[in-house]
């Protein structure tokens, strides 16, 4: 009975690391920003190589208005101009469509992209893939791109109540340091 628990106890921890094994992960800081085009909510594709030269906030969010999801955006919103003064840009990205995105927008007053991953294409290439109530979603995470398209700043498992001041806070440490 003892080897049969020890055989059972092996396999499931071999189960739960293939498991791990199989979600992509996110790229880390000092690499290049992997390449994406992606609609927003208007409709026009929205590249990360269109915004060399600027900072990015690419943050990753599960849907549309929820609550968490909408804090988040407003916060964004609420900070717009900071950002705009730190020669940053914000994109958000989920995997709900265009129209609920556009309707987002019209309905929390959003002025700033946010893109459709429908395909989940961008959310595994920046290992931000969760599994919620059977549904593919998109983790709350965020990547701090620098104006030549490296990740500076890597933020897994977002709490969306006060990351846009840490963002803020910690977009003018890295312009400091230069």
């Amino acid at each position: 009975m003892k080897a049969f628990s020890v055989v059972f106890l092996t396999l499931v921890v071999a189960a739960l690391f293939a498991a791990a094994a199989d979600q992509p992960q996110p790229p880390t800081a000092g690499n290049q920003a992997p390449a994406f085009s992606l609609p927003n909510q208007e409709g026009a594709q929205v590249s990360l190589d269109q915004f060399k030269g600027k900072w990015v906030v690419l943050y990753f969010y599960p849907k549309d208005f929820t609550s968490g999801c909408t804090v988040e955006a407003h916060n964004f919103q609420r900070d717009i101009d900071k950002y705009t003064q730190k020669n940053a840009v914000i994109l958000g990205v989920s995997v709900d469509n265009v129209d609920s995105h556009k309707s987002f927008c019209t309905k929390e007053g959003l002025n700033f992209k946010l893109l459709a991953d429908s395909t989940h294409a961008v959310v595994k290439k920046y290992g931000s893939v969760m599994e919620y109530n059977g549904m593919t979603l998109a983790a709350r995470n965020t990547f701090l791109i620098d104006p030549a398209g490296v990740i500076r700043k890597v933020y897994l498992k977002v709490n969306p109540q006060g990351h846009s001041e840490e963002v803020l806070a910690d977009l003018q440490q890295l312009q400091s340091a230069k």
